[in-house]
């Protein structure tokens, strides 16, 4: 069967200067001249500043500067949808329509080989229920660089593909999330072991309207039917917004032990439809490093003593 490329969504607001480095990284990937991309272009708020409308023009200008993928199809918002939003109703709508969707937002710097790695693995997986993502970051978690790519159960919001059949149980509702409150190991697990406040975050956008998040609500949706996510074994996906002027991570990038090379790809894929355990638990010890206040005193033990084991096992 031919398949074609997905369709590419990027959602942009009012970063000229990110909307520019993420188009031209975009732009210079493989497949990227068999691509269509759809550019939603957020508007101003009612309260917006002058300057701040300024770069909401700035990045409408940017966006039609050249022809960076094969086509190039521009929606702009007259009113501000707000990120979640704009990517709840502009993934439904495209991946209703096309099956398939890989989805950026405008801070997202791709490597060259970005495109084919999620191509390949939207074939590759198309059938397999229980894979419900592919996400092109990969933590700093101290995988080897061996080309390949491996599951982890967990969902990512930086550079990621989806299916139709899966994105069809995304629910932003997220029903059944009050159990949480009432289930602490559920709760637990939620956030991966104790390690990340999930939890907290999905009652804050649930209850408390305090963030506006369709990333939380999605890995509820996974969560529920135990999914699991591709990642590469090297990040394919720098992100180059962080500050001020992000979303929603205005401090210092909580990742910048990542390693991202722009000219890096993935040519092996797994065949066995399962997690990696070792490697999910390299992930809750960065978190754990991460927000030290989260460990318990079992946890930092039992840390320690993997973080022995890998010493061994590098030098092995």
């Amino acid at each position: 069967m031919l398949h074609h490329p997905a369709p590419i969504l990027l959602f942009v607001y009012n970063r000229p200067a990110q909307t520019r480095r993420t188009l031209e990284a975009l732009a210079n990937a493989t497949l990227a001249d068999e691509s269509v991309l759809y550019i939603y272009a957020d508007g101003p708020g009612t309260d917006a500043s002058e300057g701040d409308r300024q770069r909401v023009a700035e990045v409408r200008e940017v966006i039609r500067q050249r022809k960076w993928c094969k086509e190039v199809i521009i929606t702009e918002s007259a009113t501000n949808k707000g990120l979640a939003n704009s990517i709840i109703e502009g993934v439904t709508q495209q991946v209703n329509q096309h099956g398939t969707v890989i989805v950026l937002e405008d801070d997202l710097v791709v490597a060259k080989g970005f495109l084919q790695y999620m191509n390949d693995a939207l074939v590759k997986y198309e059938s397999q229920n229980r894979v419900m993502q592919v996400c092109g970051f990969q933590f700093p978690i101290g995988v080897r660089a061996e080309k390949a790519a491996l599951f982890l159960p967990i969902t990512a919001s930086w550079g990621w593909a989806t299916w139709k059949r899966a994105w069809a149980s995304f629910d932003p509702e997220a029903k059944g999330y009050e159990r949480l409150k009432t289930d602490p190991e559920l709760a637990r697990k939620f956030d991966l072991n104790g390690t990340i406040k999930y939890t907290d975050m999905l009652i804050d956008q649930m209850e408390r309207k305090k963030i506006s998040s369709w990333a939380i609500r999605w890995w509820w949706t996974v969560f529920k039917i135990d999914g699991i996510s591709l990642f590469p074994d090297n990040s394919l996906v720098n992100n180059v917004g962080f500050g001020k002027d992000a979303t929603h991570t205005k401090g210092p990038n909580p990742f910048r032990g990542n390693t991202f090379n722009p000219d890096y790809s993935i040519t092996h894929f797994p065949d066995v439809i399962e997690a990696s355990e070792p490697h999910f638990l390299r992930l809750q010890d960065m978190y754990r490093k991460i927000y030290p206040e989260n460990e318990s005193i079992f946890d930092k033990i039992l840390r320690k003593c993997r973080e022995v084991m890998y010493s061994i096992s590098e030098r092995g």
